[in-house]
């Protein structure tokens, strides 16, 4: 759809709907704060706002008349810091906890001559008003992080946190879920597949925070729910010009650029972003050699925001991505000469409106028209089978919801509709018969097509009691595509502060309704690919539904150290997991009777020991799936053993016991710091359909060695990191900072999955180093 096709729309959906209220984000607030003099007439300041528990800190100057508008903060507790010459600095503490904006006054005092004042900045490690577990990312994490290959900036921040982990190509997956990942991105969600071979990310350059959730959801949030990311984009809220520019490149022939522009003028404010990428190394390929790896990215966005009123505010913006790549080749396909490519198009406009109707309630209404497509080529020496693939949906979006605040009561209601327009197109030709059954057709084309209808309502109260604070809410689901099914979701959570321990604990249960992956989902429900075996088992799949319980507690320890402890259960029916058509690399949905996950979770924040600080994540998980199998597409002898195998249980593919990430930085100088860290996993299980020397021959003995056959399992991963950091230049208008990064210094053969290309066989990279230059002005 050309973008000024989306913007027409857009503009129409918001003419039509302006009486509505719109969508916030759902753990977001908005701080508007006010500096004045003994008198109370508005004095211009610096500010300084930060948050331990939250990782935010951010620097800003006020108006001339001392006003400055922060217009998204996460929930939490923050310090603010105000200075202004000739006045003695004061720091107030402020609770953001709604998305109604929160309006605050700081009163600064004439500074007395020959006085000295020394401020103590005592910053809360834990949140005493938070019910459930929420896992913060802020802007010095992502500004100080690892290097990434391109496409995965953000999945590898996300991965840090305990409860993901990853499989093959940055696929996300939280407490043992698969492709049951939502990405929020300043409050539009995104539910279908995310990862580097599916569609391009938005780059964690692009954001100022993270807010990550796998418990205690609120009723707001439905239909994916393994794990909710919550993206934060950038704002600036000082007058002028504004930009960043960062350059980076490395091994695998690594090179990456991004820029951002922004403009502040009054109430009004425009932005552009501007990024592209290149790699030998854009997948995790299936053998060491790394053979056809490839791929370039491309990012444009810009956005519009004005304050029309005090009351009223307008944001739209448009973003259009791409990438292309090649599909990494086993050692019988690259002797072959195979060449298959694969790329991704997305374009994406959305419209916000917001009206604040009183000090204790608003409105918001939010609009999203987005077109993506998938493409899967194939030259003639592939084998042993020529896919190709034009797979392509347009999505609709509205939401809007309603904000009351009310005593003891933040209360929101709101409803959404979702309408995604899917279009495949799919076509084969076998090149090798011989791996393939007698009866299966040389060829096959398939063209379809169908909507996918979701809707959803919501209602849900934070309740403030004292020490005690309860989150709950009730959503209701519709979901219209192969099936036709509702529900409704209660959900619950409750915390309690414990002030002579600086303690909050925290319990949780959560109904989940979660809809299918659309990804394939009409080829592999077509009767048409009946003829592909005689021997075949359809069944339609059905929604996920399940209880999620956590329980846990978060301390603080001397203002120094937190810890966050959780406990978890995730009894799952009709659970989701997916499948290979052929041997293609085309996957599709398929459910299984259960599944039983259960697991506990710990995070170590070191928020400064002296010039130290960092973090250790430790998750342990169990997951095991039942039989039968429910729902999807099964050929040939897959098909017998389905509908053979009606009992017992076998352990998930994200079935990983033991995972450990830590990262720790040392600031060694003003302008110099080191950071070092590493990841490791206990191994994932795996399923191979030949022996140990059909292995052997497929994937070579480098990667045969990180394998136990016997136990089914890959060998443990191990990858040590280290990160030396310089602030180069430093000034009121601009900074540069140098970073140099070296990934697996360790340099071991990780394994992450194992089991053919077509079925997730993945190698991370080996040891690599990534050098990158930011400047902000």
């Amino acid at each position: 759809m050309p973008i000024r096709r989306i913007l027409a729309t857009l503009v129409s959906l918001f003419l039509l709907d302006l009486t509505w209220p719109m969508l916030a984000q759902v753990n977001t607030g908005e701080l508007r704060l006010k500096v004045t003099d003994p008198t109370g007439l508005g004095i211009s300041a610096d500010i300084t706002i930060s948050s331990s528990v939250t990782q935010y800190r951010t620097s800003l100057p006020t108006s001339n008349t001392g006003e400055v508008d922060i217009k998204i903060l996460p929930y939490g507790i923050y310090l603010v810091r105000a200075e202004s010459q000739g006045f003695t600095a004061t720091t107030e503490t402020v609770e953001v906890r709604s998305a109604l904006p929160s309006e605050h006054t700081v009163k600064l005092n004439i500074e007395t001559v020959n006085t000295s004042v020394q401020v103590s900045d005592v910053a809360p490690l834990v949140d005493p008003h938070r019910p459930s577990s929420v896992m913060q990312i802020g802007a010095k994490q992502i500004q100080d992080r690892e290097a990434s290959l391109p496409g995965r900036s953000v999945q590898d921040l996300v991965d840090t946190q305990p409860g993901w982990l990853y499989e093959g190509n940055a696929v996300l997956h939280p407490r043992g879920s698969e492709y049951q990942t939502q990405f929020v991105i300043d409050g539009i969600p995104l539910t279908d597949n995310r990862s580097p071979s599916f569609g391009p990310e938005i780059g964690a350059d692009d954001l100022d925070s993270i807010s990550i959730l796998t418990a205690g959801f609120p009723a707001e949030y439905g239909r994916k729910l393994g794990g909710i990311v919550e993206l934060n984009t950038r704002r600036q809220t000082a007058d002028g010009l504004h930009g960043q520019v960062v350059l980076s490149g490395g091994s695998y022939d690594t090179g990456a650029a991004y820029a951002q522009l922004q403009d502040v003028h009054g109430r009004n404010t425009f932005g552009a972003t501007a990024s592209g990428s290149m790699s030998a190394h854009y997948l995790n390929p299936v053998v060491p050699e790394n053979y056809t790896n490839r791929g370039t990215t491309g990012d444009f966005s810009a956005h519009y925001e004005r304050d029309l009123t005090q009351n009223d505010r307008l944001r739209m913006s448009v973003r259009h991505e791409l990438s292309r790549f090649e599909i990494p080749n086993e050692l019988v396909q690259q002797q072959a000469g195979q060449l298959q490519t694969g790329d991704n198009f997305e374009t994406m406009g959305t419209v916000h409106y917001q009206h604040i109707f009183s000090p204790n309630s608003l409105g918001t209404l939010a609009g999203m028209v987005r077109d993506n497509a998938n493409n899967l080529n194939s030259n003639l020496y592939s084998t042993p089978i020529l896919p190709f693939q034009h797979n392509y949906f347009r999505e609709g979006f509205f939401k809007a919801t309603y904000s009351l605040r009310h005593g003891h009561h933040e209360l929101k209601a709101g409803v959404e509709s979702d309408n995604a327009f899917l279009h495949e197109n799919f076509s084969y030709l076998i090149t090798d018969s011989t791996q393939f059954d007698d009866n299966t057709p040389p060829s096959l084309a398939f063209t379809g097509h169908r909507s996918d209808l979701e809707q959803s309502a919501f209602v849900e109260d934070l309740i403030r009691l004292g020490e005690w604070t309860i989150s709950a809410g009730l959503r209701w689901d519709h979901y219209q595509l192969l099936l036709n099914q509702n529900a409704f979701s209660p959900r619950i959570s409750i915390g309690r502060y414990l002030p002579s321990l600086n303690m909050v604990l925290h319990a949780s249960y959560d109904r989940i309704f979660q809809t299918p992956s659309f990804e394939n989902i009409l080829i592999s429900s077509s009767p048409q690919i009946d003829a592909l075996n005689n021997n075949f088992l359809r069944l339609p799949v059905q929604p996920s539904r399940g209880n999620y319980y956590e329980g846990g507690l978060s301390q603080a320890f001397a203002q120094h150290m937190s810890i966050d402890i959780n406990v978890f259960r995730r009894n799952v029916t009709n659970f989701a997991d997916d499948d290979q058509l052929l041997n293609t690399g085309v996957s599709y949905p398929i459910s299984f009777n259960k599944a039983i996950v259960y697991g506990a979770e710990g995070k170590l924040s070191l928020v400064h020991l002296g010039n130290l600080s960092g973090y250790a994540s430790y998750s342990y998980m169990v997951a095991n799936v039942w039989f039968p199998v429910t729902g999807g597409l099964f050929l040939g002898d897959d098909a017998a053993a389905a509908v053979a195998q009606t009992t017992g249980h076998f352990p998930a593919s994200q079935d990983q016991r033991n995972t450990l990430r830590t990262r720790f930085r040392y600031q060694v100088l003003p302008h110099l710091w080191f950071a070092a860290g590493l990841s490791y996993g206990s191994g994932l299980p795996f399923q191979f359909a030949g022996d140990q020397a059909d292995a052997l021959a497929q994937y070579g003995p480098q990667v045969i060695s990180r394998i136990n056959f016997d136990r089914g399992r890959i060998l443990p991963m191990l990858a040590i990191d280290a990160t030396l950091g310089a602030d180069l230049y430093k000034s009121d208008r601009m900074t540069m900072r140098f970073q140099a990064d070296g990934s697996n210094l360790n340099d071991r053969l990780n394994v992450i999955d194992f089991g053919g290309l077509f079925s997730g066989n993945a190698i991370a990279p080996a040891r690599s180093y990534t050098l990158r230059l930011t400047t902000n002005f």
